[in-house]
């Protein structure tokens, strides 16, 4: 064992507190794919002898071959905060779409569900969707505008500071259904000429 190395671990999953573990399932199942491999409830008479733990249960969530990336703890009574904008905590969690077709895709899969978007946007590393669980938690969908992660890593290194372009869903669909290359996606969206008719306030829900 070496103690004076410094470890880079890696992000593998995260946990979020739910007063409905079955919606929230449900919810992750049909926006992100995700799957189940475990889920379990705690004994009542562990939660009232003070024995078990602060929740009534809990479920392991994944979408590729890591054993979970999400696990939901259920605790009963839980409400969601009205003034969470406000509070310190995960601002947004986000997930990696392999194309811009993937991603678009998964949009129109979503919106033909009635799960609409929240706002989207291009930051010039990545072009982004993002989307609200059934308890205001944030999701972030998105694909990398470079060819690679080292590119993009160099992108935002010389980037000036600035606000990212917002991006219309249903015109960024209609662009790339004309024929529009990624690139040329990024750089009409970059340039305005997909901005919502509507720009959206992030500070309703950011």
């Amino acid at each position: 064992m070496n103690t004076s190395a410094t470890t880079q671990p890696k992000l593998a999953h995260y946990g979020l507190a739910t007063a409905d573990l079955e919606t929230m399932v449900n919810w992750y199942r049909q926006v992100l794919r995700m799957f189940v491999n475990h889920r379990s409830k705690i004994p009542w008479v562990a939660r009232v002898t003070h024995q078990g733990p602060p929740f009534s249960a809990f479920a392991f969530l994944s979408n590729d071959d890591m054993d979970h990336r999400l696990v939901l703890f259920e605790i009963s009574g839980a409400a969601i905060d009205p003034e969470k904008r406000r509070h310190t905590g995960l601002q947004h969690v986000a997930f990696e779409c392999a194309t811009i077709d993937d991603l678009l895709d998964t949009y129109l899969r979503l919106k033909s569900s009635g799960i609409a978007s929240l706002w989207a946007a291009d930051h010039g590393v990545g072009t982004s969707i993002y989307y609200e669980d059934p308890e205001r938690n944030v999701v972030e969908l998105f694909v990398n505008n470079y060819e690679s992660r080292r590119a993009a890593t160099e992108y935002l290194r010389t980037a000036k500071p600035g606000m990212p372009a917002q991006i219309d869903p249903a015109k960024l669909v209609a662009a790339r259904k004309a024929g529009t290359s990624a690139w040329n996606l990024h750089e009409r969206a970059m340039a305005g000429e997909l901005a919502p008719d509507e720009p959206y306030d992030p500070r309703t829900h950011f």
